[in-house]
């Protein structure tokens, strides 16, 4: 799934993405480290996997969109 880099805090390595409906979704340090990114800038696409629905969603990995 695709999303768009809407918030990122490097000290704690979490943040937010937004869907492309506009949903916002928070990630964890984890989530982050999992896709080997060192830095996130707002605006950025990202590929992300999630496990959940709805309330439940939370996202398992954030790594760069590539073609």
């Amino acid at each position: 799934m695709q999303a768009t880099a809407y918030t990122y805090d490097p000290e704690t390595r979490t943040g937010q993405v937004l869907l492309d409906d506009g949903t916002p979704v928070p990630f964890d340090a984890q989530a982050f480290d999992a896709g080997g990114l060192r830095l996130l800038r707002p605006g950025q696409r990202v590929r992300i996997e999630t496990e959940g629905e709805g309330a439940a969603r939370r996202i398992t990995l954030v790594t760069l969109h590539t073609f």
